[in-house]
């Protein structure tokens, strides 16, 4: 008997199928550093665990759009952001994954087509495969920081079949911040060929150059309608497994849709919910610090990379990671060969090889993903490492 398709053809994830050698390496005795997944060292906030701890209330199915205070307080968040956005729009989700999976269940049927510009989240693979619909990968460049191309250049690859464009920025796993005019272009052909635009937003709060910042598509008024917006609170409060996200549509029929969605799935978890509500409303008091502690962190990681001759590289706009292309002959078998192979004074590193965050075959091939969030001095070291590894791998 055969598995369907789609277990067939649903990839896996390029940031966790080297586990098993790293569970290997540490039965060795080897330190590993993994920067292989966006997985911060930072505390979870205090008013977060405290509740989780505490919480003596039953676990019973909460409303499936979300409970009350926790809806109020994402509208809160955005409305200290400026964003014009209310409790109605919003639809709390396990995750940001589930409201990825929503938004695109939501506006394709089996066989359509999504834009979506690589390297991207390799997840978003996951969820096409799950939503029987084609990513159509448009190729951007380390040589130009992995911004878009011209909207000329992104056309062309619209057809009839084109439903959506899914855009992320700040970007994972290339840390870009897509500027005004480009976002402008997106919203511009959206209106022209009548497409929906989901905008995964979740690394809002880490734009970590001065001289930039972070821009909502919902601040666009003429796209609002179209447009599907993605929020969690995994990496902004450093709570990866509370697994608590949000869908926004001004959008009445998307909101009721991933209601109905919702409902299926009955509640998102409870006890986060309830432990997140907290720090939601007075996220200002908190994540401009952990913003600056990422520009700290990708400044070494930048520094590190200037140490290592023939690695192609740009420095990272926002999010916490970064694309470099190593002087090496495959990402892939490097990675492998790092936890199965090498150690450095009983130390090794665990990278994502960077071609699974491609729908292009062959692309990416010589590329890793590094997710710098280990402390400065641990991420010196794992620089240090990193150097050492790819002399002594190619000899």
């Amino acid at each position: 008997m055969k598995l369907s398709k789609r277990a067939q053809q649903t990839p896996a994830s390029p940031i966790r199928k080297l586990y098993p050698l790293a569970v290997k390496a540490k039965k060795r005795g080897v330190k590993v550093y993994h920067l292989n997944i966006g997985q911060p060292d930072l505390e979870t906030p205090v008013c977060v665990k405290n509740l989780c701890t505490k919480f003596k209330k039953n676990l019973v199915y909460e409303p499936s759009q979300g409970i009350p205070e926790l809806i109020s307080a994402w509208e809160k968040y955005y409305r200290d952001l400026k964003l014009p956005i209310k409790e109605k729009d919003i639809i709390v989700t396990t995750g940001g994954s589930e409201a990825i999976l929503f938004a695109l269940q939501a506006t394709t049927d089996p066989y359509d087509e999504v834009l979506v510009f690589e390297p991207f989240y390799a997840n978003y693979k996951s969820y096409a495969t799950q939503s029987a619909v084609k990513l159509i990968p448009i190729s951007l460049k380390i040589e130009n920081n992995f911004h878009l191309p011209s909207k000329k250049e992104i056309e062309k690859k619209i057809t009839k079949k084109t439903k959506v464009i899914l855009i992320n920025s700040p970007s994972n796993p290339t840390g870009t911040v897509y500027t005004k005019k480009e976002l402008q272009d997106i919203v511009d052909l959206a209106k022209k060929h009548h497409l929906y635009i989901i905008s995964d937003e979740v690394y809002n709060e880490f734009v970590l150059d001065y001289n930039k910042k972070h821009i909502s598509l919902i601040s666009f008024p003429k796209i609002r309608h179209q447009l599907i917006l993605i929020d969690s609170v995994s990496k902004k409060f450093n709570a990866c497994g509370a697994r608590i996200g949000c869908l926004v549509s001004k959008h009445k029929d998307i909101v009721a849709t991933a209601l109905k969605f919702a409902q299926a799935r009955l509640s998102s978890p409870s006890i986060e919910q309830y432990a997140l509500i907290d720090i939601i409303k007075k996220a200002r008091s908190y994540t401009p610090k952990i913003c600056k502690e990422y520009q700290k962190r990708r400044n070494v990681v930048y520094q590190g990379l200037k140490q290592i001759p023939g690695t192609i590289y740009r420095k990272p706009e926002g999010a916490f990671y970064i694309i470099p292309k190593l002087p090496i002959d495959n990402a892939e078998k490097f990675c492998t060969w790092l936890l199965d192979k090498f150690s450095h004074k009983g130390y090794t590193l665990m990278l994502a090889p960077a071609k699974d965050f491609y729908a292009t075959p062959n692309k990416g091939l010589k590329e890793v993903r590094i997710a710098y969030v280990l402390n400065c001095q641990e991420l010196k070291k794992a620089m240090s490492i990193l150097k050492t590894a790819i002399n002594q791998y190619n000899k």
